[in-house]
């Protein structure tokens, strides 16, 4: 019985150490996945094999659904179920074109993570500066990490100089649906518009 206590004991050791070496430190899934993002921008790809690489990265660390619902607001709560669904499809095609669109015509981005700020338990912020060059000055960006679990953490806003995509791009959507007297349609026919 000793020996079998012995064991469980030595076995719940080793199981923390794993999970431990499976939490990722936000700073350094960061750095991860712009060094991806660099990479997949190189100029020996096509146009069109950077953006579907882009796409796979995006959909790997990005919080796409989450974000969708922040820039959603308050409207979320006043539309169907179904169109909740038709929303989380449209968002999602035309986050990932958007960004994969604006990202492909860089070439090699050098960005470098400086400093981590935990804000809370679910949130980490990672602070970071695009490396300037001849073409452009350096700039900063914020990564807003959702860490609440620390074995996958998801971007879910950057912060560039100061201005949130996120905050903008609700900004942008509850604008829409307000000049068409709230109807959540018209938000639909853009997103649909922009991803043809």
């Amino acid at each position: 019985m000793k020996k079998f206590l012995t064991f469980l004991t030595f076995l719940s050791i080793i199981l923390s150490s794993v999970s431990k070496v499976h939490s990722i430190e936000a700073d350094i899934f960061v750095q991860s996945t712009v060094n991806r993002a660099s990479e997949a921008l190189n100029d020996k790809f096509s146009k069109e094999e950077k953006i579907e690489k882009l796409k796979e990265i995006a959909s790997e660390t990005v919080d796409i659904k989450g974000i969708g619902f922040y820039t959603l607001g308050a409207y979320r709560k006043s539309i169907s179920d179904d169109q909740i669904k038709q929303y989380e499809t449209l968002f999602k095609q035309y986050f990932l074109k958007s960004f994969t669109s604006r990202l492909a015509e860089y070439s090699n981005p050098e960005i470098e993570v400086v400093s981590k700020k935990k804000l809370n338990e679910n949130y980490t912020m990672v602070t970071s500066i695009l490396v300037s060059t001849e073409q452009r000055p350096k700039v900063k960006i914020d990564w807003r990490v959702y860490t609440k679990n620390s074995e996958n953490p998801l971007i879910r806003d950057l912060i560039i100089e100061g201005l949130s995509l996120a905050r903008t791009q609700k900004e942008e959507f509850s604008s829409i649906i307000q000049s068409n007297d709230g109807d959540i349609n018209a938000l639909f026919s853009t997103l649909k518009e922009f991803v043809k």
